[in-house]
C-alpha cells in the first residue's frame, strides 16, 4: 500500500494477505482526491473514513493536512494493520473505531468536514449508505461525502449531490453539504442519529 502525497507521501506499506478487504486503486484514489482538493482545503479539518479497509483513505486525509481521522472498520485484521501502520508513522491525528459501520453511523454525534464510506460492492445494504450517512447528525455545514461504489449504482437523485467520477471500474458519487443547511434538510428528519462514540464498538 503507497501513500501518493503529502507529508506522508510515497510511504509504503505491506499489506497481510489474509485482508479481506478490496482496497480503493492507486490510480482511483489519486484521482478522487485531486477533485477533493479543487473542493476544500484538507489543512485542519476533521475526516471519517467508513469501511476503512487499509486506512489508505484515512492516511491519505491525514497526509494531506487533515488535524484528525476517524476510521472505522470491524475486521480485526484490517483495525490491527490500520494500528500498525499509524504506530510506524506516530500518526497521533489517527483514531481506529473497531465495529460496525452502520450502528457507528446511527449513534455518532461527532461533526465531521469529510466523509468517505467504501462498502463492500456486495454488502446487502449497500444501497442505504449515501442516505444514512446524509441523515446522519455527522455533517459540518458545508461538508463533502464521498461514496465509491460499482457501475451498478445511481445516486444522483440522492439531496445533495454534486458529481460523479468514475476511474476504470471504480466509481465516486460526491454530496455538497450546503453552508446554511435548509430546513426539509434530510439532516433535520425526525429519525436523524442520536448517541455517542467510543474506541471500540465491538
Amino acid at each position: 500500500m503507497r501513500i501518493i502525497r503529502g507529508k506522508y507521501g510515497r510511504r509504503r506499506f505491506d499489506v497481510p494477505r489474509n485482508i479481506t478487504a478490496r482496497p480503493t486503486t492507486d490510480f482511483a484514489r489519486e484521482n478522487i482526491f485531486n477533485v477533493l482538493e479543487n473542493l476544500v482545503d484538507f489543512d485542519g479539518k476533521k475526516a471519517l473514513d467508513l469501511f476503512a479497509g487499509t486506512g489508505a483513505m484515512s492516511l491519505e486525509f491525514l497526509s494531506r493536512g487533515c488535524s484528525e481521522v476517524v476510521a472505522v472498520e470491524k475486521a480485526s485484521t484490517q483495525t490491527n494493520f490500520i494500528r500498525s501502520v499509524k504506530d510506524k508513522l506516530h500518526a497521533d491525528g489517527l483514531r481506529v473505531v473497531k465495529g460496525d459501520v452502520f450502528r457507528f453511523v446511527e449513534t455518532c454525534r461527532e461533526k465531521f468536514d469529510m466523509i468517505f464510506a467504501d462498502p463492500p460492492y456486495d454488502h446487502p445494504r449497500f444501497a442505504e449508505v449515501p442516505e444514512l450517512i446524509l441523515r446522519s447528525a455527522m455533517l459540518k455545514p458545508g461538508a463533502i461525502v464521498v461514496v465509491e461504489h460499482s457501475k451498478a449504482y445511481d445516486f444522483s437523485a440522492l439531496p445533495y449531490f454534486s458529481q460523479h467520477r468514475a476511474y476504470g471500474s471504480v466509481n465516486f458519487s460526491i454530496f455538497e453539504i450546503p453552508e446554511e443547511p435548509s430546513a426539509d434538510s434530510v439532516a433535520d428528519t425526525p429519525d436523524a442519529a442520536q448517541g455517542g462514540v467510543g474506541q471500540d464498538m465491538a
